[in-house]
């Protein structure tokens, strides 16, 4: 896998030449020479980050906030059948 090095104002010349280095394997931007940022392809991303979370695993998840959260009522959104 290789890794792709540019600096900020390189990246900000030619995103496009970024992302398609991204998709090879990740992207170092320097700022003044330093690694600063990292650019991933969102597949490398989900790998690093453990896949996909669905509704239920993320309500699930120890340590995370509650919150209040009320169904909005359908109202409008159902139609009477039409059996004419």
């Amino acid at each position: 896998m290789p890794i792709t090095t540019l600096s900020s104002r390189e990246f900000n010349q030619d995103a496009s030449r970024a992302k398609k280095a991204a998709m090879e394997g990740p992207v170092f931007i320097t700022d003044r020479g330093r690694p600063a940022h990292v650019l991933l392809s969102i597949e490398d991303h989900r790998r690093l980050a453990g896949g996909e979370m669905n509704l239920a695993e993320a309500l699930a998840q120890s340590g995370a906030p509650d919150f209040e959260f009320t169904l909005p009522r359908a109202g409008r959104l159902v139609r009477p059948a039409d059996i004419a």
